[in-house]
């Protein structure tokens, strides 16, 4: 049957729902794979720079480095007006939203997360991992490793029909059967054109099954999995986030899109971009020899 030009316009331009998250379109989802591989190159380069004796102001001048040499710009940098920093460094007890500064210096048995979120034209890379300071005890290099199999648990729990309380039911009794919890003050959320927009992506269960997975809704999902309570408190700078007890949190983070027939990961390393675009249930972290981090 022959379409209108009407028709074909509406074809290109999935309809959202109302107070939905949007539904991108084939070329959006084009644009979205640029700035998720940008995101993940950005990191792949920070991971060698991660060691003992380097501050974190030095991981942001790289990350900004990084991300204006790729044509792009940071979407933390002076985000509402206030926050300094082209990432986010989360050390040890920090939970998220740490601002990077010179006179913070990485030692031995650190744990950091860093995450980065260039703009590519127009569009957002966000994604996070956290590394291992050198060596760390097993506590920490646990909760890191824990973290980063629930998140792709949280990841594997999505498709099309299935619903975005999923992810908090998949990610919730596998880190708290482990003896860890869950925060609840931070989540995912949507991305592309804008940095946070619909669905609120919780990792922990809640009421409801919340909205149902369609194709072409892009979020994150980024647990944040703290070896204490799960509370936490803000500092006096408005920004930075540490547990209520002071002990270690870890976060992993991916950028994803719903497709037709599953998920697919926009901000993959370049280690499983070589493989696939969705490692196997049975991935695990395997710490390449030759690093300090775990990735």
């Amino acid at each position: 049957m022959k379409t209108t030009t009407k028709q074909k316009r509406r074809r290109r331009r999935p309809r959202a729902k109302p107070g939905g998250p949007p539904i991108l379109t084939a070329g959006e989802i084009d644009a979205m794979r640029a700035a998720g591989r940008l995101a993940s190159r950005i990191l792949d380069v920070v991971s060698e720079l991660i060691a003992p004796g380097v501050s974190t102001a030095a991981i942001d001048r790289l990350v900004d480095e990084l991300t204006t040499e790729a044509g792009a710009t940071s979407a933390p940098y002076l985000y509402q007006g206030t926050f300094p920093g082209h990432c986010c460094t989360s050390v040890n007890q920090v939970v998220c939203h740490g601002i990077p500064a010179d006179d913070h210096i990485l030692v031995e048995g650190d744990i950091i997360n860093v995450d980065v979120t260039p703009v590519l034209d127009g569009f957002h890379g966000d994604t996070s991992r956290t590394f291992c300071v050198g060596e760390v005890n097993e506590q920490a290099r646990d909760l890191v490793e824990t973290t980063f199999r629930a998140m792709w648990l949280g990841i594997h729990a999505v498709g099309p029909g299935k619903h975005i309380g999923d992810v908090g039911r998949t990610i919730q009794p596998f880190a708290e059967a482990r003896g860890y919890s869950i925060v609840r003050e931070f989540t995912g959320h949507g991305t592309g054109r804008e940095f946070h927009s619909a669905p609120t992506v919780f990792h922990h269960t809640t009421l409801g099954a919340g909205i149902e997975l369609e194709p072409g809704m892009a979020f994150t999902i980024e647990p944040m999995i703290n070896l204490g309570r799960w509370k936490t408190r803000v500092l006096s700078d408005g920004w930075t986030a540490e547990t209520i007890d002071g002990k270690l949190s870890a976060q992993f983070e991916h950028t994803i899109v719903i497709t037709p027939t599953g998920v697919e990961v926009f901000t993959l390393g370049a280690r499983l971009r070589a493989t696939s675009r969705r490692p196997p249930r049975s991935y695990a972290v395997i710490p390449h020899p030759s690093r300090s981090s775990v990735r």
